[in-house]
């Protein structure tokens, strides 16, 4: 008996195909693919793209060598426009120095010492840079905004209420006794219970409001234009959700509750640091006086 192994007679068949797919269309972009701000990107739609140094710019590249309004970009008709802004080192396409110039697909724009590839809403790699944004800026559990994300909008959003004189919050919310939930029924259920209360965080925040995933049982909302009464509305709103909620884990249902600090900028916490230390120390306020509750910063 001949017991050698030989070629699978089993045939794959070839089918005709007419190529790829069209990707789905969406809006040009610029993404940093040079120097600070690797990997940043803003994309292009009605408005004019700013690119700055600028907290405030629409695509914020904090080195010495960017002017503070170095250059926009915007979509004019069929075309797409890079101007100038008097930037101390001029804004250049394709190493030449412009002061108005159309953008072609591909086309590097350099910045002080960094460079922007202009990605056009036809161009295969517009998906392609899609994939790679979302997998910088949100959190793989719960697709919220991951911190490092949310730290840098953070710092944009406080720059744009202190120039304007605006009010703006933020809620830092945890999850309560969530280790007992992880050491009793296990790590996949417990991620089951992040993400169902991620979906709820989301679903009360506010279009132009931020939701993040700050640390393993922990979550921000930054809430622009919205001082600290406005602010605890929301936050209650929520606690009384998650709190109303018939949660599984193990499928043994049970009630899983939240705690939320809030803070509001204002003199003495303009910085992302003061203001998240204040929400902080609400939080643990709201925790100390026996967990389920919303407390504001003093």
């Amino acid at each position: 008996m001949d017991t050698r192994t030989g070629p699978s007679e089993t045939t794959q068949r070839t089918l005709p195909s007419s190529g790829p797919r069209g990707a789905t269309p969406r809006s040009a972009c610029v993404v940093v693919i040079h120097g600070e701000g690797l990997g940043a990107r803003a994309d292009i739609g009605g408005a004019r793209v700013l690119v700055g140094r600028s907290q405030e710019a629409d695509l914020c590249i904090a080195h010495k060598s960017v002017s503070r309004e170095h250059c926009q970009v915007w979509r004019d008709g069929d075309e797409y426009r890079v101007r100038d802004l008097g930037a101390t080192n001029p804004t250049r396409v394709n190493d030449e120095p412009v002061t108005e110039a159309a953008l072609a697909d591909g086309d590097h724009v350099t910045v002080g010492e960094s460079i922007l590839k202009f990605i056009s809403h036809t161009s295969v790699e517009a998906n392609y840079h899609e994939e790679i944004y979302q997998l910088a800026t949100r959190d793989a559990l719960t697709d919220l905004c991951n911190r490092r994300h949310f730290t840098e909008q953070v710092d944009r959003e406080i720059a744009r209420a202190l120039r304007h004189g605006r009010p703006l919050s933020m809620c830092i919310v945890d999850v309560d006794l969530f280790k007992p939930i992880n050491d009793r029924y296990g790590h996949i259920s417990g991620d089951e219970v992040l993400r169902a209360i991620a979906a709820q965080v989301q679903r009360h925040a506010r279009h132009g409001d931020l939701a993040a995933r700050i640390g393993g049982e922990e979550f921000a909302v930054l809430l622009p234009e919205c001082d600290a009464t406005a602010a605890h509305a929301f936050a209650e709103r929520l606690r009384a959700d998650v709190a109303a909620t018939l949660f599984a884990p193990g499928d043994e249902s049970q009630h899983i509750t939240v705690s939320i600090g809030i803070a509001g900028l204002a003199p003495g916490r303009n910085t992302r640091s003061r203001l998240m230390a204040a929400a902080d120390a609400a939080l643990y306020r709201a925790k100390a006086d026996g967990r389920n509750r919303v407390r504001i910063a003093d």
